[in-house]
């Protein structure tokens, strides 16, 4: 067994779908400041730092997946796992295919007021593997995620959900690299000339 772990200096990455809730966070604050304090600057400055406060918190978030996060690669197949109590199991057999992996990090409604500023956060997407495997799950995840998850396709033959191992995020250029081997050994029919 062999294992992977995210790759540092991903935060940027990490942050990009964040970018149009900070900003409308970052205006709503500058708002209610200028107008509680009766001062622009202190209302930019009482943004700023708010916001500041909140890439802070996504920073340490970001820390903490990252050192928790795992795959797996075996003779069996590529496990992924990570610290908030996810697990995806994959055999070789059952992978379908590599494809795009979208990955939700928080609920993909939008924010803000109808007819006004609105933000959402959108999904990380990297190339991975898809296949029909098994999950589990931390038993208390938010309802969007649930409901996600309960929309997934499920292979008629074994009722297993179909899951992905989102590899573009430990490696963006994962096929080219020990990963790639693993799946060139055991399926290379996935991954093409």
């Amino acid at each position: 067994m062999v294992e992977f772990r995210p790759r540092a200096g991903g935060f940027p990455r990490f942050l990009a779908p964040f970018i149009a809730p900070l900003i409308l966070f970052f205006f709503v604050l500058l708002l209610l400041g200028a107008i509680l304090t009766n001062s622009t600057p202190l209302g930019v400055l009482i943004g700023a730092i708010a916001t500041g406060v909140l890439v802070g918190v996504l920073a340490v978030k970001h820390r903490r997946l990252t050192q928790g996060t795992v795959a797996r690669f075996s003779p069996e197949g590529v496990e992924l796992v990570d610290r908030m109590g996810f697990r995806v199991w994959l055999r070789w057999r059952d992978v379908t295919r590599i494809d795009v992996v979208d990955t939700q990090l928080a609920d993909p409604r939008r924010m803000g007021r109808p007819g006004g500023a609105r933000a959402r956060v959108r999904a990380l997407r990297s190339v991975g593997l898809i296949g029909w495997g098994e999950r589990a799950v931390p038993p208390r995840i938010p309802a969007w995620m649930r409901d996600r998850l309960a929309r997934v396709p499920v292979d008629p033959a074994t009722g297993r959900p179909e899951v992905t191992i989102p590899l573009g995020e430990f490696d963006p250029v994962w096929q080219r690299g020990p990963m790639g081997d693993w799946v060139r050994r055991y399926r290379p029919d996935l991954m093409g000339p």
